[in-house]
């Protein structure tokens, strides 16, 4: 079923109002070439059949036999070299614009020699987000909650797992051991699982090294691929300089909630698991607007689920809660105190518009994620 998605195609066409390459990323089976197909007046080639990767080995003269306008590049990093190929693309023919896509970001590996500075922009395709559920025909946030975002999940009569299996056995044999030769399949995927079932954690690379059966220097090299093939999200601290506020430790998140919730072998939703699964939805809706996302976090325990930096030292705050009647602001007062500048938000599953509350002797504003941005 093809499914427009014009968040998607209008950020590819802002891309090109500045640079004549736009890098289209994300997850195998998030919908990138169901996204390029759509694109009116494109000429489509997939570089995963051996006749284009035949044709694109002598790039000028295979660009010379092209139209000009738009050009999609489907799975390019597929050729033998794929940014001399997107380099020439951009310098020799001005009439052409360019989507490449790819399940990582580019310059993931050997194969691209050539950084494209100045030429390119990466838009990065998340799972299907709450503002594009209508199109989808999903009424129940708790589906996407549990299917996950990936087109052909979330069209499912019932959470299937044997798609969740198979998409981890593809992922590691063409986004993972193909592009970056790891050969300890069963201990990656053990690793990985491992993060997709502790989703929103902090990451301690003791324990992790303990459970994969891997060496520390192996496990943060895992975590590299994981990361620059968006299959896990890596939040940092946001600190200023606080003697209490953690500096260091990072969180760790899956990409898609119905891969958190089939890791952790959930077939339906529990309170304690929708509570979870929201706030990965939330980081899912948040990496859709913003490029620089945080937590924060004490030694007394005390935290803010998303810090999201502004201008003049302001930051604005997120607080995920399934109910919005059940939030007391205890973490948000803390932080609140050393960096007062910013709004604060309380995202949940309103209907309606976003309204203001006072919690706690602050003002919150309750949104839903689809009024994110």
């Amino acid at each position: 079923m093809s499914i427009a998605r014009p968040i998607w195609e209008a950020r590819i066409g802002g891309v090109h109002a500045h640079v004549p390459i736009a890098w289209l990323s994300g997850v195998r089976r998030v919908g990138k070439t169901t996204i390029v197909r759509r694109l009116p007046g494109a000429t489509y080639l997939n570089c995963d059949l051996p006749s284009v990767a035949d044709r694109a080995a002598d790039p000028e003269r295979f660009l010379a036999t092209l139209p000009g306008g738009l050009l999609v590049l489907d799975e390019v990093h597929q050729l033998a070299d794929p940014s001399r190929l997107l380099k020439i693309a951009a310098d020799e023919r001005p009439d052409l614009r360019v989507v490449a896509t790819g399940s990582s970001t580019l310059a993931a590996t050997t194969k691209f020699k050539d950084s494209l500075s100045g030429r390119k922009r990466a838009v990065h395709l998340l799972p299907v987000l709450a503002s594009e559920l209508p199109a989808f025909g999903i009424a129940d946030v708790n589906r996407r909650l549990l299917h996950g975002g990936l087109p052909d999940a979330l069209l499912a009569d019932r959470p299937p797992a044997d798609f969740y299996a198979e998409w981890m056995d593809s992922f590691y044999a063409r986004d993972v051991q193909e592009l970056f030769r790891v050969e300890k399949r069963s201990a990656f995927l053990r690793l990985f699982e491992t993060l997709l079932r502790n989703s929103g954690g902090l990451a301690e690379a003791t324990s992790l090294s303990r459970v994969a059966g891997l060496s520390r220097p192996t496990v943060g090299n895992y975590l590299d691929v994981l990361e620059v093939t968006h299959a896990i999200t890596v939040l940092r601290p946001f600190f200023g300089g606080g003697k209490q506020e953690l500096t260091h430790q990072p969180k760790i998140y899956g990409f898609d909630t119905g891969f958190v919730a089939w890791a952790n072998g959930w077939t339906e939703l529990h309170a304690a698991d929708r509570g979870l699964l929201w706030e990965q939805l939330v980081l899912e809706t948040l990496q859709a607007t913003q490029a620089r996302i945080h937590y924060w976090r004490d030694k007394q325990q005390r935290e803010v689920d998303f810090v999201v930096p502004g201008a003049n030292g302001s930051c604005d705050a997120y607080e995920c809660k399934w109910n919005p009647d059940a939030f007391e602001a205890r973490g948000l007062a803390a932080f609140r105190a050393l960096y007062p500048a910013g709004r604060n938000f309380l995202v949940a599953p309103i209907v309606g518009e976003p309204y203001e509350r006072g919690v706690g002797g602050l003002v919150v504003t309750v949104i839903h994620p689809a009024q994110i941005g």
